[in-house]
């Protein structure tokens, strides 16, 4: 049975290793080296991670399998002070997706999502992640295309997707 159990400062390595595994399988083809590494750093290093979870910016989740831990989430509710709950990160280790897991996942959120208000789900997608069918195929629909400038002259191109609860 799948289970979601909020996670703390202590599982900050587990949340990296899950990141330093997935990140280059889902992007590799997508983005260079020297950027994934460079997001990486910007996103997982302890110190960005320890400053979301103490200011409570995203909530962070583990998601587990018996005692298997197969991936995390990192969501905020109230998002821009609306009835949304933003799914900022959603990570599976490769060998769990395709097995239904990432669908009881949003499942999951979408109940702690009702919990907190909100009528309706978001998340980002780079434009060229193959996660975009699996998340259109759930009932999310895209609302507009971003770029993001993060720095180092790189740009996060994204799709905004909604979901209504």
């Amino acid at each position: 049975m799948i289970k979601i159990t909020e996670a703390s400062i202590e599982d900050i390595t587990k949340i990296q290793k899950i990141a330093h595994t997935t990140w280059p399988i889902t992007y590799g083809q997508i983005l260079t080296k020297d950027q994934l590494d460079y997001m990486l750093d910007l996103i997982y290093s302890d110190e960005a991670l320890t400053g979301q979870m103490e200011k409570k910016e995203q909530l962070f989740y583990l998601i587990s399998e018996d005692e298997t831990i197969l991936g995390f989430i990192g969501i905020e509710h109230n998002y821009q002070s609306q009835a949304i709950t933003k799914i900022h990160k959603i990570y599976l280790l490769p060998e769990t997706q395709g097995k239904g897991i990432g669908k009881k996942v949003i499942e999951e959120i979408q109940k702690l999502a009702l919990e907190n208000h909100s009528t309706s789900l978001s998340l980002n997608v780079n434009r060229f992640n193959t996660a975009l069918g699996f998340y259109k195929n759930i009932g999310f629909e895209i609302k507009e295309d971003v770029n993001i400038e993060i720095g180092n002259g790189y740009l996060m191109e994204d799709y905004v997707m909604e979901k209504k609860l």
